[in-house]
């Protein structure tokens, strides 16, 4: 497990975060989950884009840059959506829907510090 820290605003963002870098462990996403406790993150790796077909929760959407940088944020993404192509983004960190309430933004950096 890692914990993801926003290092611009000094706070973390989640706390048990799971890293998703296997073409099956990617593939799988969340789908099977009836939900995300409040402290849990999906990192995927790397990744581009999402969808959300056969979820059964919204989820808050953080596409990361090579750097960690966050190059987009989408907040309560409900099921059965596609998010945009975002170009720059090399991965996304998926949390429970309506956790963010504008607490990341686009330009802050994140760490990915072991729990």
């Amino acid at each position: 497990m890692t914990v993801a820290f926003n290092v611009t605003r000094n706070a973390s963002v989640a706390t048990k975060v799971e890293k998703a870098d296997t073409t099956a462990s990617r593939n799988k996403g969340l789908l099977g989950r009836e939900s995300l406790a409040a402290d849990e993150g999906l990192w995927i790796t790397p990744c581009p884009m999402i969808h959300t077909f056969f979820m059964k929760f919204p989820i808050d959407v953080i596409f990361l840059k090579r750097d960690l940088t966050v190059a987009r944020v989408i907040e309560g993404l409900k099921p059965w959506r596609l998010s945009p192509w975002v170009f720059s983004a090399h991965s996304v960190l998926e949390l429970q829907g309506g956790m963010l309430n504008g607490s990341v933004r686009a330009g802050d950096r994140l760490e990915m510090r072991p729990s």
